[in-house]
């Protein structure tokens, strides 16, 4: 709908209008989005924000109480990892933990269950990026035979193009990117 994650997020924890989120309460609740995908505890967040561990452990129950789908989410692929000893990308590519299938060490178990709740966020991402980079490639000569895709810098491409060539290679670079994989 075209509003900030952030911001909504921000508001939804606090209990306010996006209008009334502070950058503050944005950078917390922005910290937190992100910190989830990587598996992040309340300890972990005092970390990247200003927050007191009492005050970034109630900031993730509020999280979780305001958005209890991603509770749900997370939980549901910790059971999954643990239970199959993998987790998939939405593409069906895998990424294995037998830590989790067969824990021995805390410590080795907790860092794999942290790898296995980002793999499928950032591991579908990954599979998006390549597969539009390689959409590009084979179609980036026909729009422009000079224009190179130079590299990749996390979801972003960067190309060298001749001026005169600009926009048409940017709408198509944007279309690739925007149609290559169907989402809902």
């Amino acid at each position: 709908s075209g509003q900030d994650i952030h911001t909504t997020t921000a508001a939804g924890i606090y209990s306010v209008e996006p209008i009334e989120v502070t950058k503050d309460m944005r950078r917390d609740a922005k910290a937190v989005n992100f910190g989830l995908i990587y598996g992040m505890s309340a300890f972990g967040l005092t970390r990247s924000t200003e927050l007191t561990l009492a005050e970034a452990e109630d900031f993730v129950a509020a999280y979780f109480a305001e958005f209890p789908g991603v509770k749900r989410y997370l939980d549901s692929i910790r059971n999954i990892a643990a239970d199959q000893g993998y987790v998939e990308t939405l593409l069906g590519r895998r990424r294995y933990f037998p830590a989790l299938k067969n824990p021995t060490n805390n410590q080795h178990r907790r860092n794999s269950e942290r790898a296995a709740i980002n793999a499928p966020i950032q591991g579908t991402a990954a599979d998006i990026m390549k597969m539009a980079m390689i959409a590009i490639h084979n179609g980036l000569n026909k729009i422009s035979p000079k224009a190179k895709m130079i590299m990749q810098v996390h979801d972003e491409l960067v190309f060298e193009v001749p001026e005169k060539d600009e926009q048409k290679v940017s709408k198509f670079v944007k279309e690739e990117m925007e149609s290559v994989v169907k989402l809902k």
